[in-house]
């Protein structure tokens, strides 16, 4: 007796996976967002979107400006992508993007994109480097 199930097709279904890349927009270009860009632009499933930093001379908007990703210092304008961004990762420490983050979200009704609060992201840089990273942020204000 043969047992069929989810399992027969894993090959063809990695291979789907395999094709496709997990897209991403980063706010926040600082020192707790440029470890992790550097992270997500050596990813071979991750596609970068753009980057975002009110500092055009902000470390990870130099690494954008190189490997050629769009940097922008208004974030809204990747986050209109709308549906074509899986993922947001918010690495300001600025209470006011999160907010206006999920007050556009809520009003454009993309029930797509995550909003990945800079919590995890902080974990997940330190689980990968087995310490906890630094958390500091910019001077600069948002408006």
């Amino acid at each position: 007796m043969k047992i069929e199930g989810i399992y027969n097709d894993v090959p063809r279904r990695r291979a789907k996976m395999e094709e496709r890349k997990i897209s991403v927009v980063v706010i926040g270009g600082g020192e707790t967002g440029t470890p992790l860009l550097r992270q997500l632009a050596e990813a071979p499933f991750v596609k970068i979107l753009g980057v975002a930093d009110l500092d055009e001379n902000a470390p990870g908007m130099m690494i954008a400006k190189e490997k050629g990703i769009t940097a922008t210092t208004d974030f809204m304008e990747l986050v209109q992508k709308g549906n074509e961004v899986d993922i947001i990762i918010e690495v300001t420490g600025v209470p006011e993007v999160r907010e206006r983050l999920r007050t556009y979200m809520q009003q454009s009704e993309n029930h797509h994109t995550i909003i990945m609060h800079e919590m995890i992201a902080i974990l997940m840089m330190s689980l990968s480097q087995g310490c906890l990273v630094n958390m500091k942020h910019g001077e600069i204000e948002y408006k």
